[in-house]
Order: C-alpha cells, then structure tokens, then sequence
C-alpha cells in the first residue's frame, strides 16, 4: 500500500510568529542541494529520465526546483521592499514542461540548483530583525506571508519533490 501524498496545490501552510526559528529553516533550505546529490548519486540515465503516469521524471523534478529559485528569490525581495502583495507563480509551470531537462547532464542540473539555492540562502542570512517582520499577500493563498513564512514554504516545496524523487526510486 502506498502512502498517501496531499497534492501540492491542496496543501495549507501555517502562519509561523517565532523568526527564531529562521536559522533553522534556512539550515534546511541549504541542505537542499546535497540531500539531490546523494539520492541521485549513480543513477543511471534510464531512471533518471523514467516517465511515469505522466509525471515528471527525476531530472525534470531537479530541473522544477532551479526553475523556480528566481521566483523565491523575486518574493523575497519584494518582502525586504515593502510590497503589498508577493509575484504571482506560474501555476502551470510552464518554464518546467520546456525546459528539455532530461537532456541535461545530472551534474549540470545538480550544480545549477545548488549555484542558485546558494543566492537565496545568502540573501536569507543577511536579513535584520526589521525586515523579518515585512509581510505581504501570497497571491494563491491569499494570505499575509513574512520572510519566515516564505522560506518554511520553499523549504516545504523542496521535500514535496524529493518525496517524489524517492517514489520514482521505489
């Protein structure tokens, strides 16, 4: 029996009023990338491009994570600013279905991920008490969303698709 997994677009996120906890999401956040490279170390081309229920293969799902660190990064900026109301994602991921990431080389998509996570987390650490407590509106939830809030969910959207890295695996 396969465990059931809530889909990402159903999923509710809670509002977090503790910032101290900040260095630990963000310690989550850079683990990212090596927790990729030891689930896919020695895979062989055929499963790392193995399409299934036409989902996305495991290079298309480390390709999605790249894909959307400029998004993460944009929202993160526009909390520092002030903005009222965070970018809108691509919900249909368009940039992902295009891509052409199963013609990449592992390593190549590995290290794009990891050059790009790194640009977040550094601006993650250099953040003040001051702009921890900016917030503006998630344009999906369509709820307030603070820095802290927005790497809890960058956090929670990088283990949706390492779980399902490890159910291609299974």
């Amino acid at each position: 029996m396969i465990m059931q997994k809530t889909e990402w677009f159903n999923r509710k996120f809670p509002v977090i009023d503790d910032n101290g906890i900040l260095p630990s999401i963000i310690e989550r956040l850079s683990g990212t990338p090596a927790r990729i490279e030891e689930m896919t170390a020695n895979l062989d081309e055929a499963l790392l491009t193995l399409k299934r229920n036409e989902k996305w293969t495991i290079k298309e799902e480390i390709g999605h994570l790249s894909d959307l660190e400029p998004l993460w990064l944009g929202r993160l900026d526009e909390l520092v600013n002030g903005l009222p109301e965070l970018r809108a994602a691509d919900l249909t991921n368009q940039k992902t279905h295009t891509a052409n990431h199963n013609a990449k080389p592992l390593k190549i998509l590995q290290q794009q991920f990891r050059t790009q996570r790194q640009l977040f987390v550094n601006s993650l650490t250099g953040l003040n008490d001051e702009q921890l407590n900016n917030a503006a509106l998630h344009p999906r939830l369509k709820t307030p969303m603070r820095i802290i809030d927005l790497a809890y969910f960058v956090a929670e959207h990088d283990d949706h698709h390492l779980a399902r890295i490890r159910e291609i695996l299974r």
